[in-house]
């Protein structure tokens, strides 16, 4: 007992001699501590910076089975797109060209791409809406019997390239259609009594965007596309409007003057008729997007315009407010000039700058049609202004980007890889 007492009282002694040099010892580590924080505080702050940098820049990796990962959709990010028209149906009717389609455009650095789907007053895919209708006396099939849509989106999606569908004639449809021929009633005038104007695709009759008819049956044909097949969003232009001469047919007179207690005016673009019939076709975009988000949440509610002023005075397409009031996921403003200086003009506009703090905004591009090629030079400059100004673009149209062009294949090629040197993949969301 004594010696253990003797033991215990030497350590005490040990114990009690080494603390102050204990002491000292954990005060010199925690004083070096602090001089390399006070050194490394400044590099974990870059670090930090960086980090953030690279998690916005992320590009979604591929899965094993060829798709990409469920990730949501990242704003503002950058579309590089290509619209595909009915000039380019010998490509979307051929498997094997859709895969070099396809092929071309991802090593290209492209990310979207818009398919027609509803043209002329007939959809571009079996459906059974336009068959109940009576409207659809045939139906677009791929040269070995396939849905050509369901074909692209999903040779599309294997690389990574989004699919939205594009609505291009809105409410627009050929005289000659069975949807006019079929429908009489359904198709809005002018104050003379006459139902037709002009158009990029010749003469056309407008469906009234007001009439409860009309409204339904274009809502079952965009819901049919959205849910048959598995797009990315769906898109809508500057035809899911009404030209502001139209809206003098008896039910729309009717129902303005059931409001207002007055006759629509003489003058088709008098202030206060010009907003109350494009507030109505507002109306009906807000239902249509509810309709979609309800099918589809992550669907991409897209619009593709006119430059504002435009569109507003003369097509009572009010898109400014369907920003504002959240129903638009993404914008892409078709601003077809040759001139660069009226190009930069456009897409310099102060709508465009809203839109683009929002969402993801884009200029569409004229790339050429059958019979009036553009210069790669012309297509360039104006990428690069859009670029400059953060905003995307998305070229009209597919076979133009080569085809029937001034320059040589392989030129027009090398040219469009030089517009995207490296990869802008946009996040799909299942």
């Amino acid at each position: 007992m004594v010696s253990r007492f003797n033991r215990k009282s030497e350590q005490w002694r040990v114990w009690v001699a080494n603390a102050p040099f204990k002491f000292m010892k954990s005060l010199f580590i925690i004083q070096s501590w602090r001089r390399l924080l006070k050194y490394l505080f400044p590099i974990l702050i870059l670090i930090s910076f960086f980090t953030v940098l690279l998690v916005d820049s992320f590009t979604p990796a591929i899965t094993e089975g060829g798709g990409f990962s469920a990730i949501a959709q990242i704003p503002r990010q950058e579309i590089r797109g290509v619209w595909m028209t009915t000039n380019d149906f010998d490509t979307l009717k051929d498997r094997s060209k859709v895969q070099d389609a396809v092929n071309q455009l991802r090593r290209l650095n492209f990310n979207t791409i818009y398919p027609v789907v509803w043209n002329s007053g007939y959809v571009m895919y079996p459906s059974a809406i336009a068959q109940r209708a009576g409207i659809q006396p045939f139906v677009y099939k791929g040269s070995e019997g396939h849905d050509i849509l369901a074909d692209l989106i999903n040779q599309a999606h294997r690389k990574g390239l989004l699919v939205i569908p594009w609505f291009e004639f809105g409410f627009m449809a050929p005289p000659t259609s069975e949807l006019a021929l079929n429908y009489p009633d359904w198709f809005t005038q002018k104050r003379d009594g006459s139902q037709t104007s002009i158009s990029a695709a010749g003469e056309v009759m407008w469906l009234n965007p007001f009439l409860p008819q009309v409204q339904q049956f274009i809502t079952n044909l965009v819901l049919e596309t959205v849910t048959q097949y598995n797009a990315d969003g769906i898109q809508f232009d500057d035809h899911m409007s009404l030209p502001e001469e139209f809206g003098y047919d008896q039910y729309t007179v009717a129902l303005y003057t059931k409001e207002t207690k007055n006759a629509p005016p003489k003058n088709s673009q008098d202030a206060a008729w010009v907003k109350w019939r494009a507030d109505k076709i507002t109306a009906f975009m807000v239902q249509l997007n509810k309709a979609v988000k309800q099918r589809k949440p992550q669907a991409i509610f897209s619009v593709s315009p006119n430059y504002y002023d435009f569109a507003y005075k003369f097509h009572l397409q009010d898109w400014l407010s369907w920003i504002r009031q959240n129903i638009v996921d993404e914008l892409i403003v078709q601003v077809y000039r040759p001139n660069l200086q009226s190009f930069v003009a456009n897409i310099s506009r102060s709508e465009i700058q809203e839109a683009q703090k929002i969402i993801p905004t884009g200029i569409g591009i004229m790339t050429g049609l059958r019979n009036n090629p553009v210069p790669m030079q012309q297509i360039k400059s104006q990428v690069r202004a859009a670029q400059e100004r953060g905003l995307g673009v998305t070229f009209f149209y597919y076979e133009s980007l080569w085809n029937d062009a001034l320059e040589s294949l392989n030129e027009r090629q090398v040219g469009f890889g030089s517009l995207f040197p490296s990869p802008a993949l946009r996040a799909r969301v299942e």
